[in-house]
C-alpha cells in the first residue's frame, strides 16, 4: 500500500504512477533508469526529447514569461465576470430589471458560454495549436470592451456579456494544459498556483478595482479600463506566447506521464531515455511568430469536441470537476449575493464600501496561492521519496485537508454573522476562511486530473469549466430568490453542507484511486474515447 493508496492487483502502474526519485520500487523490476534524465536526483517526468524545439526544452526564462502572460491574462479574463457585480444594484435601478435577470445576463451568461464555447476551443487548440486561439481570444476581448463602453441599453449589455463569454473561452481553458506542455510533474504545481492566484485576485481584486470605477465614473468606465489593459496585453500574447503544443516523437512509455497514450501500461525503458534520432535545427523566432500552423494532429475536430462528455465517466475527472466547480462557485456567489447583503441595513454599504469588502479575500488568495502551489509539489515529492521512489496522483489531495474545514466553517460563519447583523468584521473574516480553501482545493482538483489524463488535459478541463460554468449559471439565477425566501444563515448552511459533502469524496478518490486509473486503462470503451 502507497501511504494509503491500495495497489492495483491488475497493473503495477496505472497512467500517472511513476517514478520521481533514486530509489527502485519493485515495480520497475531489474531495468535501469540511470541513463533517464534528471533533475537533482528527480527523474524528469515526462522524458523531453534531444530537440531544441521541444518546450519541455526551453529556457526557464522563456517558459516561465509564457506562463506569467497566460496567468494574468487569465486573471482579467476571469475578472470579467465578477468585477460588475458591485454595480448589479445600479443595473437594476437604470434599466428598470429585477435583479435576479440582472444577475443572469450580467454574471451568469458569460460564465455559461464561455463554458459551451470551451468545447470547441480546446477540440481546435489540439488540431491547430493554442497561439491562434490566444491571440485571437485577446483581439475579441478588447473588441467587447470597448463594445461595453458604448452599450446604451440592458439588451446591448446582455449581447455583449455573451460575445465576451464566448471570446473568454480559450483563456478559461487552455492555461491548464499549456503548463504540462511546458512543465515537469514535479514543477507544474508552482505554476498551477500562478495561476491560481491570477484567478483568485482576479475574481476578488476585480471587483475592488471597479466599485471605484462604478462609482466615479459609471458601468461604461469599468468596460475602458479593461479595454485599456486589453491593449496591453496584445502585444504581449502575439510577441512572447508562442506554440507550446509539440506534435514529434517524444519519449512515450508509462514513465512519460501519459503521452502519447495516457491510457497506456507499458514500459519500454529505452524509450524513456527521450533520445531523438532527428536532429532538427532550432526555429527562428520569425518563424514561431507565426499565428497558424496547419494542422498539428490528424484528429477528428468533432471528435475532439464532444470527446469531453464521455470523460466525464473517469472517477478522476468526476472528482475534479465537482470539487473544482463546487469551491469556484460558491468564491462567484458570495461576491453576487454579498452585494444585496451588504448594501441593506445594518451595513448600508455603496459600490464602492462593496469593492473594499473583498481586500481581505485577495490578500488571501495572494498568500494561500503560492503556498498552495509549493505544498502540490513539494508534498507529493516528499511522500514519494517515503514510497520507495513511487509517485502516485492521490497524494496531491492531501491538500483538500485544509481546503475541507476552512470552507465549511467559512460558509457556516458568514450565514451566522450576515443573518444576526453582526459588525462587518466578523462577516469578512468568514468569507475570507473560504478564500484561503479555494486555492488548495483547485490546486488538489486540476493537478490531480492533469497527472491522471495529461493527454486529456484540454478535454478534462473543458468539462470541467463547463460544471463549473453551468452551476455559477444556475446559481446567480436563482442564488439572490434564495436568500430573499430563506435568508443567509440557512442558504449559507446549505451550501456549507453540500460543499462539504462534494469534497468528502476525497476519502475514497485517496484510497481507491489508483485502482481506478487502472480499471480506466483496462476498459475497451476507455480506450476508444
Amino acid at each position: 500500500m502507497g501511504i494509503g493508496v491500495l495497489e492495483d492487483r491488475h497493473l503495477d502502474r496505472p497512467p500517472g504512477t511513476s517514478k520521481l526519485g533514486e530509489e527502485q520500487g519493485p515495480s520497475f523490476d531489474a531495468a535501469s533508469t540511470s541513463e533517464l534524465k534528471r533533475d537533482g536526483n528527480i527523474i524528469l517526468v515526462p522524458q523531453p526529447s534531444d530537440s531544441p524545439n521541444d518546450p519541455l526544452n526551453w529556457s526557464m526564462i522563456q517558459k516561465n514569461s509564457i506562463m506569467l502572460i497566460l496567468a494574468f491574462s487569465s486573471g482579467v479574463t476571469t475578472s470579467l465576470g465578477p468585477m460588475i457585480s458591485p454595480g448589479l444594484v445600479l443595473i437594476s435601478q437604470q434599466f428598470k430589471v429585477d435583479p435576479d435577470t440582472v444577475s443572469t445576463f450580467m454574471v451568469g451568461s458569460i460564465l455559461l458560454f464561455t463554458g459551451a464555447v470551451t468545447f470547441f476551443t480546446a477540440s481546435g487548440a489540439n488540431i491547430w495549436g493554442k497561439r491562434p486561439f490566444f491571440v485571437i481570444s485577446t483581439i475579441l476581448l478588447l473588441i467587447s470592451n470597448v463594445w461595453g463602453t458604448f452599450a446604451d441599453s440592458f439588451a446591448s449589455l446582455a449581447a455583449m456579456r455573451i460575445f465576451q463569454g464566448i471570446a473568454s473561452a480559450p483563456l478559461e481553458t487552455l492555461v491548464t494544459s499549456t503548463v504540462s506542455d511546458l512543465f515537469f510533474v514535479h514543477q507544474r504545481g508552482f505554476r498551477l498556483s500562478l495561476w491560481g492566484v491570477m484567478l483568485g485576485t482576479g475574481v476578488l481584486l476585480g471587483q475592488i478595482i471597479s466599485g471605484f470605477i462604478i462609482e466615479s465614473l459609471g458601468i461604461p468606465g469599468t468596460f475602458a479600463i479593461s479595454a485599456l489593459i486589453f491593449c496591453l496585453i496584445l502585444p504581449l500574447m502575439y510577441f512572447v506566447v508562442v506554440e507550446t503544443t509539440y506534435s514529434k516523437p517524444r519519449g512515450a512509455g508509462m514513465i512519460n506521464d501519459g503521452r502519447p497514450d495516457s491510457r497506456a501500461s507499458s514500459v519500454d525503458l529505452k524509450d524513456l531515455k527521450g533520445d531523438d534520432p532527428v536532429r532538427e535545427p532550432k526555429e527562428s523566432y520569425k518563424s514561431q511568430l507565426r499565428l497558424f500552423r496547419g494542422r498539428l494532429s490528424d484528429d477528428s475536430f468533432w471528435k475532439g469536441v464532444f470527446k469531453p462528455f464521455p470523460l466525464i465517466c473517469f472517477p478522476a475527472v468526476i472528482f475534479s470537476t465537482l470539487v473544482y466547480a463546487s469551491f469556484f462557485c460558491w468564491l462567484l456567489m458570495i461576491g453576487v449575493l454579498s452585494v444585496n447583503i451588504f448594501s441593506a441595513p445594518p451595513y448600508n454599504l455603496n459600490p464602492a464600501q462593496i469593492g473594499l469588502t473583498n481586500i481581505p479575500l485577495a490578500i488571501a488568495a495572494l498568500v494561500f496561492s503560492p503556498l498552495s502551489g509549493w505544498m502540490a509539489d513539494a508534498i507529493p515529492v516528499w511522500m514519494a521519496k517515503r514510497n520507495g521512489g513511487i509517485f502516485e496522483p492521490e497524494f496531491r489531495l492531501v491538500l483538500m485537508a485544509v481546503a475541507i474545514p476552512l470552507s465549511t466553517a467559512g460558509f457556516i460563519g458568514f450565514g451566522i454573522a450576515s443573518s444576526r447583523g453582526l459588525p462587518l468584521a466578523w462577516c469578512l473574516v468568514w468569507i475570507t476562511m473560504h478564500s484561503i480553501a479555494v486555492p488548495f482545493a483547485s490546486q488538489a482538483s486540476i493537478s490531480y486530473v492533469i497527472d491522471c489524463h495529461t493527454k486529456d488535459a484540454n478535454q478534462a478541463f473543458v468539462t470541467i469549466n463547463f460544471v463549473k460554468a453551468l452551476l455559477s449559471f444556475i446559481a446567480s439565477t436563482i442564488g439572490n430568490g434564495l436568500l430573499a425566501k430563506f435568508g443567509p444563515e440557512t442558504l449559507f448552511m446549505g451550501i456549507a453542507f453540500l460543499n462539504l459533502g462534494i469534497s468528502l469524496l476525497t476519502i475514497p478518490s485517496y484510497i481507491y484511486g489508483k485502482r481506478l486509473r487502472s480499471w480506466v486503462a483496462r476498459s475497451d470503451w476507455a480506450k476508444k474515447i
